[in-house]
Parts: structure tokens; sequence; C-alpha cells
């Protein structure tokens, strides 16, 4: 078979303040749609969508070239240094019921520092707020995306070295989540290379998957 579909996957990212979210939605998309940066604060205080220019020559499938595209969905940090708790979550629900209520959500990134053992309460509550906005199926649909993975190259840590010593919260999040995971590296690898990396293992994931979507209402 020959010619061309396209195929959009929406993506929503989920952490804690500073984690890294906007900066990886950024880096995602290839642009700068997501205000990022370093803030004693949350810095995002409003869920907002970002797409992708159209990515050709990326992937097949069935025998047809994939023209690709990236929606993601950025939600404020959780919790948040000036919105409660309930305010970040009805926020977050409503967007994923305006934005992907209709075509479905194929993956949640959760964005946690590799520099920052998961043991945290903030931490915690971020994975708390996806399991409870994503239901029972949010094992099914959830990665995490570790930001800062150049201090594992100045602890002299390799990625697996890195998994082998990590705290029993985080080994147990990875197993719930079937050992789907990501190391995004800021300095050590070239942007663009790094973001087909990281898309790369997404479709990955997704693939895994079947192509489902999980839906809003």
């Amino acid at each position: 078979m020959s010619g061309s579909v396209k195929m959009i996957i929406n993506l929503a990212l989920f952490g804690g303040t500073q984690s890294g979210k906007s900066s990886a939605g950024n880096s995602l998309l290839g642009s700068i749609d997501f205000p990022s940066c370093l803030a004693p604060c949350s810095v995002t205080k409003d869920c907002s969508l970002g797409r992708s220019c159209q990515i050709s020559h990326f992937m097949r499938r069935g025998g047809q070239e994939v023209t690709l595209q990236i929606q993601i969905l950025d939600t404020p940090g959780y919790p948040h240094s000036s919105l409660s708790q309930e305010q970040v979550k009805q926020g977050v629900k409503e967007a994923l019921v305006r934005h992907f209520g209709r075509d479905g959500l194929h993956l949640a990134l959760l964005v946690l520092r590799a520099d920052v053992p998961l043991s945290g309460e903030g931490e915690c509550s971020s994975v708390h707020l996806v399991q409870e906005l994503l239901g029972p199926d949010w094992k099914n649909f959830t990665a995490i995306l570790f930001t800062h993975a150049e201090k594992l190259e100045e602890a002299r840590l390799s990625e697996e070295e890195y998994l082998h010593t990590a705290s029993h919260p985080l080994l147990t999040l990875l197993d719930s989540v079937q050992q789907r995971y990501i190391f995004q590296y800021n300095q050590k690898i070239p942007p663009k290379e790094q973001r087909i990396i990281t898309l790369k293992r997404i479709i990955e994931f997704v693939k895994e998957n079947g192509y489902q979507t999980l839906y809003f209402k």
C-alpha cells in the first residue's frame, strides 16, 4: 500500500511545581507554547493545549507512511503554590473533557525530576492526581518522564544504576505503569535529537496499547 495518513497523539502532562512539565512539553512540540522559567513558585496556573507542526517520514502503519502531530495538555503543578488542590483538580478535569473528551487521551506523562527522590508529599500527590483523574485504567495510560536526567551523569550513574538504587515508592510506581519511562536530557543530547528519541518512546507505548485512547466526560 502507498499514500500517507495523519495520526494525532494526545498527551497530558502531570507533575509537581518546577518538575519541568512545561519545558518538557515545549521540547516535545518543538516550540515554546508553554511559559517555562526557573521560579520560586508555580509558573503554570491554567491548563493549555499546544499542537506540534506535522511531522512527516516519522513512522509507518499498515504499510502507509504516517504524518504525525502531537497535542499536549500542560497542567498546573500539583500541589500548587497559589491554587488549592480542589481548584487544580477541577481545572484539569474540565480541560481533559474539553480537549480529549471526544478524541481521547493516548498517554499521560507523569513528570518527575531525576535529581529529586520520589518520597516527598508533592511527588506522591501528583501520582494520586493522575489516579483520580484517569480512573482505574490509569496504569495502562501513564508513563514516567524523568527530567534533569543530565544530573545522572554528574553523579556518575547510568540509567540502569539510577533505577537499581531508586526509592521504594519509585520502584513501585514503575512496576505499576509496566516500566514505561523516558529519561529526558536537556544538555547531554541536542534538543532535536532528544525530541525524536522521546517521541519514538511515546509511540512505542501507544503502540503497545494498541493505539487505544482514554475518554473523559
